[in-house]
């Protein structure tokens, strides 16, 4: 008896019984990703701490070079960069970044409670305006600037110099400001005015506490701004006596054929020193943030 072979497999079976491919979890490739993530950031965040490291190792070596060395911890490079001028300079930039910064931020201040709580004409093109006016480069402003400073007869005044910088520090300040501003309830000015209180009178007793965050970001910025300037400063203030941190740096750069890069980290770290305990005591300010939860019941 003869057996009957059954049907080959089709084409459409054998393919159907071969083994898939492993597919990647999704879990698994959120993870790949994190790591990928993590590790650019890393590089990136290398990339700005070495300089870093750099400036601290050479500021306090006796013999410092462009390369990383071991430090002998001595204070003579600071010395150094005493005996440069850098004293006189960072009280010269403290001058101009204090003064500025605080005709700016009353400006500011001002100026953003009447675009906040007033009926201002245009006040959507004011305030699109105000952060374009912003985002001007400085050096498009030097040739009017200088001009305008010959005219009135404003060059080398440390005093005049901070009125630059202030100005050019405001639109962004009130930019900010008025957002800040916005937030303060109406509800606080409207029963300090049914008690008598004025205008005035309602911005600095109510509005000015109750925003005091956003006045100090706005007061930082400008500060940080004013500090780091060096066109402004170097076109219209040549007197060698009101010479700023920033300007001196570069002055002490250019002065030998031989760079000494102990007295320059030094007198780095000694221009960053003001910036940084602005910032450490700022940070106790700002870390209750900005909230009036309960501050108004319906």
């Amino acid at each position: 008896m003869s057996s009957i072979d059954p049907d080959p497999p089709s084409q459409e079976h054998l393919r159907s019984s071969k083994p898939e491919a492993p597919t990647i979890a999704p879990s698994s490739r959120r993870t790949r990703q994190r790591i990928i993530i993590s590790t650019v950031h890393s590089l990136i965040g290398l990339a700005f701490f070495l300089p870093m490291v750099w400036v601290v190792d050479a500021a306090f070596s006796a013999n410092a070079s462009p390369l990383l060395t071991k430090p002998s911890f001595t204070l003579v490079n600071f010395r150094a960069a005493m005996s440069l001028g850098a004293g006189r300079a960072i009280e010269n930039s403290l001058y101009l970044a204090v003064v500025s910064t605080v005709i700016a931020t009353s400006v500011s201040v001002l100026a953003a409670y009447a675009i906040s709580r007033r009926r201002v004409p245009l006040k959507g093109t004011l305030l699109v305006g105000t952060l374009v006016l912003s985002g001007l480069p400085i050096t498009l402003l030097l040739i009017p600037i200088y001009i305008l400073y010959v005219h009135l007869g404003w060059l080398d005044s440390p005093f005049y110099t901070s009125l630059a910088l202030a100005a050019s520090s405001v639109p962004f300040a009130i930019w900010l400001l008025k957002n800040f501003i916005d937030q303060v309830p109406k509800e606080f000015e409207e029963a300090a005015a049914i008690e008598g209180s004025g205008g005035m009178r309602i911005l600095w007793r109510i509005v000015v506490p109750l925003a005091t965050p956003g006045i100090i970001v706005a007061a930082i910025i400008t500060f940080i701004n004013s500090w780091g300037a060096f066109l402004l400063p170097l076109v219209i203030d040549a007197n060698p006596s009101n010479t700023p941190a920033s300007i001196g740096i570069y002055d002490n750069i250019l002065a030998n054929s031989q760079v000494s890069y102990g007295p320059l980290a030094a007198y780095a770290i000694l221009f960053s020193l003001p910036v940084i305990v602005l910032y450490l005591v700022s940070t106790r300010w700002l870390h209750g943030g900005f909230s009036f939860a309960g501050g108004v019941k319906g």
